[in-house]
Order: structure tokens, then C-alpha cells, then sequence
């Protein structure tokens, strides 16, 4: 089956992307001229060994980090042309993160944690409320809105960082490992939540996983090795019978 993003226009494309950081010894390049597409609507899984910069490729993606080569345009606009201010506008309208530790924060409801984006957007807590709500209901966690991130499972935790990263409707929504810490049918659960996010709102979800089940569920695996894409393809082609 095609991913869902064939025959549209990326939302997210990466060309020549790179990045290195200095050392003694000179430069350690962590990614090396790099080329990729995201699409609306589609998951896209990015699997290789430790070490191989996956997380420093989502990094970029996310602009969470400068590249020291290539670029990034998010719906054909240039990522990097912009000042470090613009630019955490840009992360905090256009693009949800999920962490594999959910960073929530610890003296706030499960509902003022998934507001937050909102109140940093400039919004207010009674105008970001409803949608906060709406969020948590659709993950399972209407019966959580008032709780602190202590009095939360890991599984309820990961689900309220899911619904923050979506508060402010991103096209891309990106993740580190979201289910590393989550126990089987845990993480089977949450899978199967993003996908159907990403169906539902035409969402693009990238998820840096070590997990075979997630994987498998992806429209596209991207595969790293040595800071480079060594592979592009469906699940179904990259884990051949």
C-alpha cells in the first residue's frame, strides 16, 4: 500500500542536511549529506544502531538544533533563515515534540501541562481549555485532567505529553523513542493511537524508535547508519519475509 503523502507536496524536506561538532581532534560528523521527505498524514519510522544520529537528525528536523550543511524548508519556507526568536515561534506553532521521559512538569495538572503551548503561543488558559480537554478525553484520559504527572501510570504520562505536542495543531509532530519505557501492551496501545492521529488529522508523525512493532506499523523506515540514510522504504520492503 502507498503512504498516505503519495502524490501530495512534503510538508517537511531535508537536502544535503549535515552536522558536525568540534572537537580536540577535529570535527566529529554525526550526519552527512542527508536528503528526505515528509509527508502530510503519513508515520514515518527513522530505526539504525546507537549512535548513528537519529536523535540529532530529529534534532534538526525539529529545529531544535542548527545544521552545519544543508537546510530544512517546512511548507517551502526556509527552517534556518530565521532568528533564534522566529524560530521558537516557528517549533512552538508548526511542530509537536514527544520525548521518551515526557518532560512534563511536575507541578501542573495533566491539563495545564497539555495547555502549555497554548499559554506560550499567547492564549489563555480559559480559551486553551477546551481543546486541552478534548485532547485528553480522546486519548483515554478524561478522567485525568486534574491529576499531577506523579499521579499518573508512564503510559498516562507519555499519552498527556502526546496530547501537549498536539495542543497547538503542528502539521509534524516528532518523537524520541515514545514507548522506550512503556511496557508492551502499553506501547502497543500508543502505536496504534498514533497512527490513527496521523490518519485523522492529517498529521505527519516521525518517530526515532528501536522498537520493531512501531516500525512495522510505519508508512516509511528510514534507516541511518554512520550519520548517513541508507535506506527509504515501506516496512513491508525493509523486513522482507
Amino acid at each position: 500500500m502507498p503512504s498516505p503523502g503519495a502524490g501530495r507536496d512534503p510538508i517537511l524536506s531535508a537536502r544535503g542536511l549535515g552536522k558536525s561538532y568540534p572537537t580536540a581532534t577535529g570535527a566529529l560528523e554525526v550526519l552527512a549529506d542527508l536528503d528526505a521527505d515528509i509527508y502530510p498524514g503519513e508515520l514515518v519510522a527513522i530505526v539504525g544502531e546507537s549512535g548513528t544520529g537519529k536523535s540529532t537528525l530529529l534534532h534538526l528536523l525539529g529545529a531544535l538544533d542548527r545544521p552545519t550543511a544543508g537546510g530544512v524548508t517546512f511548507r517551502g519556507e526556509d527552517v534556518f533563515a530565521k532568528g533564534d526568536e522566529a524560530l521558537a515561534a516557528f517549533r512552538n506553532r508548526a511542530i509537536g515534540f514527544v520525548f521518551q521521559f515526557h518532560h512534563l512538569l511536575p507541578e501542573f495538572s495533566a491539563l495545564e501541562n497539555v495547555a502549555m503551548p497554548a499559554l506560550i503561543a499567547g492564549g489563555t488558559f480559559a480559551t486553551a481549555t477546551p481543546r486541552a480537554t478534548e485532547l485528553l478525553q480522546m486519548l483515554g484520559l478524561g478522567a485525568r485532567l486534574d491529576h499531577r504527572p506523579s499521579q499518573l501510570s508512564g503510559g498516562e504520562q507519555q499519552r498527556v505529553a502526546v496530547a501537549r505536542a498536539l495542543m497547538n495543531e503542528p502539521g509534524l509532530v516528532l518523537m524520541d523513542e515514545p514507548s522506550g519505557n512503556l511496557d508492551t501492551k502499553t506501547a502497543e496501545t500508543l502505536h496504534d493511537e498514533l497512527l490513527r492521529l496521523s490518519r485523522d488529522a492529517d498529521q505527519a508523525f516521525v518517530v526515532v524508535t528501536h522498537n520493531p512493532a512501531l516500525a512495522a506499523l510505519a508508512d516509511r523506515v528510514l534507516r541511518l547508519d554512520g550519520g548517513r540514510l541508507v535506506d527509504d522504504r515501506q516496512p513491508a520492503d525493509a523486513h522482507p519475509a
